[in-house]
């Protein structure tokens, strides 16, 4: 079994209910501090969104982000780190639909 699988199995293990149409935020200060898998499994909601996703491989996972070239790369990153831990990226789908400054979301659409 690899890394990225036994990461995604704990994750489950340690989350106790998956809602459909899940929706939460990454908080703005997330990005100020170097960023490994600990650290963005360390975060409540990305916990959550990936307990979801894994429980429902027919969801599409939705990253919405501010307008501007850094809230897209940070939302391209994201979902790059959501892929390493074994959610597969065409699920994943990234849209421009927040204000200014709005802190980005995910969230899973059955």
């Amino acid at each position: 079994m690899t890394f990225l699988r036994c990461v995604a199995l704990l994750v489950l293990a340690s989350c106790s209910t998956v809602t459909l149409a899940q929706t939460s935020g990454l908080p703005p200060e997330f990005w100020d501090r170097p960023r490994t898998a600990g650290a963005l499994l360390s975060q409540d909601m990305v916990k959550g969104i990936v307990t979801a996703a894994l429980a429902q491989p027919g969801a599409q996972l939705v990253i919405h982000h501010a307008a501007g070239q850094e809230p897209q790369i940070q939302a391209e990153e994201l979902r790059s780190w959501l892929g390493a831990l074994a959610i597969d990226t065409r699920r994943i789908v990234l849209r421009n639909d927040l204000g200014a400054g709005a802190a980005m979301k995910m969230e899973i659409v059955p």
